[in-house]
């Protein structure tokens, strides 16, 4: 097998895509495929990092709206990222994967506190480090905690795992003259209003300069095959 072309990945998991097909819970179908995915890519070296959403519990603004006080309702939103993480981590034990859950804020009865250099530590050791609990701040979503943690475990890309297989220049299931883009720079996602990531999220992968690669979920072999140099999905990066 040929080397991978990314050394450490921060792995973006929404929620809704762990529910499966019914859109909430859990699909331990669809974890266990994703989880041996994940592991295939470690037994080929490579870190992994992965920050989970909690759409398929709680979406804190969708969810909460004006009924309830923002903050409080996005605070549930992060413990619905816990319940994922440790969702998924038990799958991958079972799979013989050694992996450590670390959260924003801090429930030490569950979960390790977040701390960057104990997370690094972990990857270095071989083992798959899952990100709770967002950014631990309300009003920001957990693509940008995926940015955030990319960011500061130096992760060579992001991997947008979602429901969609691309970029499109249009909503393909509205526009049906949509074009999919293989390549897109962070300041025409910005420009074009596309929803790749929240504009925070893409503001801060353009800042510090780290390649966003989105690609559909539905075959989780497409997380090996982006780790390998298969083009995949949508690259969103900088100019060339």
């Amino acid at each position: 097998m040929s080397e991978p072309q990314y050394k450490r990945v921060l792995l973006k998991l929404s929620g809704e895509a762990l529910a499966g097909g019914a859109g909430r819970g859990l699909d331990f179908d669809v974890i266990g495929s994703v989880c041996d995915v994940i592991k295939k890519c470690v037994d080929c070296g490579v870190q992994v990092g992965i920050v989970v959403g909690g759409g398929n519990f709680w979406r804190g603004l969708k969810d909460g709206g004006d009924r309830m006080e923002r903050t409080r309702a996005d605070h549930m939103g992060m413990l619905a990222t816990t319940i994922n993480a440790l969702a998924v981590a038990d799958v991958l034990e079972q799979k013989g994967v050694d992996v450590r859950v670390q959260t924003a804020i801090e429930m030490r009865a569950v979960a390790e506190p977040y701390i960057r250099s104990r997370a690094i530590r972990h990857m270095e050791k071989g083992r798959v480090v899952i990100f709770g609990c967002g950014t631990g701040n309300p009003f920001f979503s957990t693509d940008t905690a995926a940015v955030l943690r990319a960011a500061e475990i130096d992760a060579d890309a992001i991997l947008l795992a979602k429901n969609i297989d691309g970029v499109y220049s249009a909503d393909p299931k509205k526009d049906p003259t949509a074009v999919k883009y293989d390549t897109i720079t962070y300041d025409d996602v910005l420009a074009q209003h596309l929803q790749v990531m929240d504009s925070t999220a893409t503001s801060l992968s353009m800042d510090n300069k780290i390649p966003v690669i989105l690609f559909a979920l539905k075959d989780p072999e497409n997380i090996l095959r982006v780790v390998m140099g298969e083009k995949i999905g949508t690259i969103v990066k900088e100019e060339p």
